[in-house]
C-alpha cells in the first residue's frame, strides 16, 4: 500500500478576484520523484508555497507526511526540506558556518551537528569548498550548499523550485545525479522548466496551466503520441 507524502486537496489561492490556483488536487507517494511542470505564471511557485505552509490557501488542504500545513505546520515542516529557486544563503559565511548556524537554529545538539554536517557535505560533494566564502562559489556549488541546508535535519520530503536554473551543462549533470541519489531515500517534488529534466530524474509528471491541473501521470504516458516533450508542452498550454 502506497503512502501519500505530499497532498494537494482542492487547493485554491485568490489574490483579489484572480485565482492563482484553482481547486488543484494531486499527491506524491513515498519514494517518488515527481516533475512539476507548467508555463510561467501557471501557479507552480504559488502551489509550492501553499504546500510548504509559506502561504495559506483560500480553500483546500495541503499536507506533508499527513500533517495539515495550515493547522499543524511545525510538525509538517519537521518532515520537509524546501529549496526555493533563490535559497537563503549568506555570502560572507562558509558552507560549514552556514550549516552550523541552521543546525543550531533547528535545535540539533553538538554531536548531531557534527554528524549531520559531515553527512550532507559528503552527499552534496562540498568537501573542496566547505571552508570557502559562499559568495566566492560558483552557482553550481551554491546550489549544492542550498541542498545541503535542506537535507540537514533529515527530512522525508523535498520540494525544489528550479534547482538547475542558471547552471551550465556540467553543473546540471551534477545536480541531477545528486537528485537521483537523494531520491532513493526521499520523496521529491521538483519544479522545472527544463523538459529534459523530466526524463532524467522523474517517474511522474504533474502539469498545471492557468492554476489548473491538466496532466497527472507517468512520464511514459506524458510522452505518448508526441515526438518530443516540447510538443506535449505546447499541446497542454495551447
Amino acid at each position: 500500500m502506497t503512502t501519500a507524502m505530499i497532498e494537494a486537496i482542492g487547493l485554491t489561492k485568490y489574490y483579489g478576484e484572480f485565482a492563482a490556483i484553482d481547486h488543484l488536487t494531486f499527491h506524491v507517494n513515498k519514494g517518488e520523484i515527481v516533475a512539476f511542470l507548467g508555463p510561467n505564471g501557471a501557479g507552480k511557485s504559488t502551489t509550492m508555497k501553499l504546500l510548504t505552509g509559506y502561504l495559506a490557501p483560500s480553500s483546500g488542504t495541503a499536507r506533508i507526511a499527513g500533517f495539515d500545513m495550515s493547522s499543524n505546520r511545525i510538525a509538517g515542516a519537521a518532515k520537509l526540506g524546501y529549496l526555493p529557486e533563490n535559497g537563503p544563503l549568506y555570502p560572507d559565511m562558509t558552507p560549514r558556518s552556514l550549516l552550523q548556524f541552521f543546525a543550531q537554529a533547528r535545535g540539533l545538539n553538538k554531536t548531531q551537528i557534527r554528524d549531520r554536517i559531515a553527512k550532507v557535505v559528503e552527499i552534496c560533494s562540498l568537501g573542496t569548498v566547505v571552508e570557502k566564502p559562499i559568495g566566492k562559489l560558483s552557482r553550481g556549488f551554491r546550489q549544492r550548499v542550498g541542498m545541503a541546508h535542506v537535507l540537514l535535519h533529515e527530512p522525508d520530503v523535498l520540494i525544489m523550485d528550479e534547482p538547475t536554473a542558471g547552471l551550465d551543462p556540467n553543473q546540471i549533470h551534477e545536480v541531477r545525479s545528486m537528485i537521483r541519489r537523494i531520491g532513493k531515500e526521499k520523496t521529491i517534488l521538483l519544479s522545472t522548466h527544463i523538459l529534459q529534466e523530466v526524463e532524467a530524474v522523474a517517474s511522474k509528471v504533474v502539469f498545471v496551466n492557468e492554476g489548473r491541473l491538466v496532466f497527472n501521470g507517468a512520464v511514459e504516458e506524458f510522452r505518448k503520441g508526441v515526438n518530443d516533450l516540447d510538443e506535449k508542452f505546447r499541446q497542454l498550454t495551447a
